[in-house]
């Protein structure tokens, strides 16, 4: 796992990271990854939806 998605920078965002993913709906994960919908709004997933090809037909 890299650095940016542990530790100290995880201290500093808010929930320290965690959230009810909005793809998938599991609760309490972390959402660290970016991820464009269709009309260029930018939403955070968590790791496994991230490769998703769903998300960009969505």
């Amino acid at each position: 796992m890299a650095t940016t998605t542990r530790g100290k920078v995880l201290r500093e965002l808010e929930g320290r990271g965690r959230g009810t993913c909005p793809v998938c709906n599991r609760k309490r994960i972390k959402l660290l990854y970016d991820k464009t919908i269709e009309n260029e709004q930018v939403i955070k997933v968590c790791k496994s939806c991230r490769p998703k090809k769903a998300l960009n037909k969505k």
